[in-house]
């Protein structure tokens, strides 16, 4: 479900609660709103406030923490891409095909996941046929070393390719999938409704108050948006930028191939 469509039926929920709250202060009797019957219905409402607060600090806390990890793997990514392409770039001119082949990759992937970003398009088209990283590790397989600097690029160029294909798979397992729990999102927009909904109880019925309770409960569907973006960083308005990649894509062959020895 969509953080819009989770958002549009919070909100619901919440202005909802207000109105069937004002709808019950003409229902009641009007010793159940009395002032000592306020009493302690602020106490209760007051402890769930309470709670609503420390779920909603959780949450933005547990998706920022998402976002930023997501952020941080790119630029660990980035990095790593320019750190591949510079050893096979001292490899030697054998290499020529995989450096392209891993221009291509990353141009392809900035284009599907950034299509906002304006990457080459020769690149981008040229790995439509969704050649992957993987695609440069089997080139790089089949190359043979004939000494023993050859040898040690040969065997870092494969670790360091194959930490960015680990990189890239735990990307993927993490696209779509929440870490935020469906069961806390539910009991939150239930505590946020029954706060609104004693809000109405005890507000007078006029248009500034009906005003701004729903400025409040578009606060808080809001704050369920802002979390529920940053729960997924490679979708949606909230997105991780595609800086490292373009970044390592413009560092991309710029080191000559070393001659042979």
């Amino acid at each position: 479900m969509s953080a819009l469509i989770v958002t549009l039926v919070a909100f619901a929920c919440i202005f909802g609660g207000t109105l069937l709250g004002m709808l019950l202060r003409t229902i009641l009797p009007e010793h159940h709103v009395s002032d000592e019957s306020k009493d302690v219905v602020k106490l209760g409402i007051g402890m769930i406030a309470t709670m609503a607060a420390l779920v909603l600090g959780l949450l933005i806390a547990s998706a920022k923490g998402s976002f930023d990890t997501a952020s941080s793997g790119l630029r660990q990514a980035g990095s790593r891409i320019i750190l591949l392409d510079r050893v096979m770039a001292h490899y030697g001119p054998e290499t020529m095909k995989a450096r392209d082949l891993l221009r291509r990759v990353i141009a392809s992937s900035i284009a599907r996941s950034w299509p906002e970003d304006k990457v080459e398009l020769s690149l981008a088209k040229a790995g439509e046929g969704r050649v992957d990283i993987e695609a440069v590790q089997d080139q790089l397989r089949q190359l043979s070393p004939r000494n023993d600097a050859q040898r040690w690029l040969w065997s870092r160029a494969l670790q360091i390719s194959g930490d960015i294909a680990e990189n890239r798979w735990l990307l993927i397992e993490q696209m779509g999938q929440s870490s935020i729990p469906m069961p806390f999102l539910v009991i939150l927009v239930f505590w946020l409704t029954v706060i609104f909904a004693t809000f109405g109880l005890f507000s007078p019925r006029n248009a500034t108050v009906i005003v701004v309770l729903l400025v409040c409960a578009l606060s808080a569907a809001g704050s369920l948006f802002l979390i529920l973006e940053l729960d997924n960083p490679y979708g949606g308005l909230i997105k991780v930028s595609s800086a490292p990649l373009r970044n390592a894509l413009a560092h991309l062959g710029q080191v000559d191939p070393k001659p042979l020895p």
